[in-house]
């Protein structure tokens, strides 16, 4: 009963502080805290559960893969001492930076559980476990929580490929290439999982199992 008020509480508080963000250091900071609770909704189920563990342990890589991929982009982006790390400052990014705009959308469809993609099979195998277990209203609150995030992580695309540049950033900056492999590198994954997910679901449930 504990871990789930905890975790009803996180994906609440979470995703609606979130919501209230300008600044996105502090949007996916607030956000990771709603992650932890669809990571507590695995915890929860995995007892009773066909998969165990499985979903939690998958739906863990998909958070690291796309949170690395997103903290790639924004280090790419940003200026020093962490400025220019605004909602308004990726206003035109998709001009200034296509291949970037590209690859933080495919993080922030994942982060919003968007298919093709490895937040949305998570979601999904977590959600199911959780059905399994009985936990319908838990997951009812947490789609509802999820619907939530929507917004804020779809809002970032808008502006990046809806809102013009500001002058102060026109022009574009060079992108290291240890940079561009390491998030080209968690895109990949981020799809992988997306699109063929259940070889690494078995292992998931293999290795917990097992320990």
């Amino acid at each position: 009963n504990i871990l789930w008020v905890i975790a009803v509480l996180s994906m609440l508080v979470g995703n609606i502080v979130a919501l209230k963000q300008n600044n996105l250091k502090r949007m996916f900071a607030f956000s990771a805290i709603a992650h932890t609770g669809y990571l507590l909704v695995g915890i929860i189920a995995a007892p009773n559960s066909e998969f165990g563990y499985g979903p939690l342990v998958l739906y863990l890589i998909s958070y690291v893969a796309m949170t690395l991929g997103t903290f790639g982009v924004l280090t790419m982006i940003s200026g020093k001492g962490d400025t220019r790390l605004n909602l308004q400052d990726l206003a035109g990014l998709s001009k200034r930076h296509p291949w970037l705009a590209i690859t933080m959308g495919v993080f922030m469809f994942s982060m919003a559980g968007i298919p093709p993609t490895a937040g949305f099979v998570s979601k999904y195998y977590l959600f199911y476990s959780a059905i399994q277990a009985g936990e319908i209203w838990l997951v009812v609150l947490s789609v509802l929580c999820s619907v939530i995030s929507v917004y804020y992580y779809l809002r970032v695309l808008v502006f990046i490929y809806m809102k013009d540049s500001p002058e102060s950033q026109a022009g574009t900056h060079w992108i290291p290439a240890y940079g561009a492999m390491a998030i080209a590198m968690m895109v990949a994954i981020t799809l992988q999982i997306g699109i063929a997910p259940s070889r690494l679901l078995e292992l998931s449930k293999w290795v917990t199992q097992i320990h």
